[in-house]
């Protein structure tokens, strides 16, 4: 008999994550199938109420994995006395990739599905060629989903989205992120202003600030938090929530 085929769709509490979850049920439910979601113990603890609204709605488990060295981002940070860099952010390697990986070893999935939307093409592919050991799925490409169009299925659901997603954030990662620029750091310094000084103290202490400067004189300079001006970075507006034509026609 032929070994049925194995999927893990990796959950992260985001929009298009959630249509990607309820696409993979409809196409695999019957497979060996996962639905996994890494919790960096740093998210708003309104994620978690989303997780369990989409697992209802999917009507499917939604396994939660996480480190077992670390608390949350700020351990890491402390821990590696390192924030991000231009491989990236420690945290995310540490908290996602290698936790990742390592239910991966145990698993071992023939497919793997992530919730890249219709847009992200080139993100996607570039996954594709850094990770060529993955054999990547994209429903939500697939579908020409977008982010906005992901939103207005879930409120066409009945699905409340995540609370960072209603305070004007783009994504529902995790409060204090050290791949945000100025703009996101300062809806951190509005939105959560004690995470907001608790990076601005931790960039002194460490002497790395998380954003550059080009002003003045043209040249690249740091701009710790502490220094950085209210009106710094550009305004990310917030995302609609679009249920329109191609909304109706998605059954999910």
């Amino acid at each position: 008999m032929m070994q049925s085929k194995k999927y893990i769709c990796w959950f992260s509490c985001g929009a298009t994550s959630a249509i990607a979850a309820k696409l993979a049920v409809k196409k695999y439910k019957d497979k060996d199938l996962l639905i996994v979601y890494c919790d960096t113990r740093s998210e708003h603890p309104d994620n978690m109420r989303f997780l369990k609204d989409v697992e209802s709605w999917i009507n499917y488990p939604i396994q939660i994995i996480g480190s077992k060295k670390y608390n949350d981002i700020w351990d890491v940070f402390h821990k590696s006395r390192y924030l991000v860099g231009v491989k990236g952010a420690r945290c995310t390697s540490v908290l996602k990739k290698r936790i990742r990986q390592e239910l991966e070893k145990t698993f071992c999935p023939d497919f793997q599905i992530f919730g890249f939307d219709y847009g992200e093409e080139n993100r996607a592919d570039r996954f594709r060629k850094n990770n060529p050991e993955i054999n990547l799925l994209t429903p939500i490409i697939d579908e020409k989903l977008d982010k906005e169009t992901c939103l207005g299925l879930l409120a066409k659901n009945n699905i409340d989205i995540p609370t960072m997603y209603k305070l004007g954030f783009n994504n529902a990662n995790c409060i204090g992120c050290p791949k945000g620029q100025g703009a996101y750091w300062n809806k951190i310094r509005e939105c959560f202003p004690e995470t907001f000084k608790k990076m601005a103290l931790l960039e002194r202490e460490l002497n790395v600030a998380i954003n550059k400067t080009y002003a003045g004189d043209g040249k690249r300079k740091r701009l710790f938090l502490d220094e950085m001006p209210e009106d710094f970075g550009r305004d990310s507006k917030m995302l609609n929530i679009s249920c329109d034509l191609l909304c109706g026609m998605i059954d999910i």
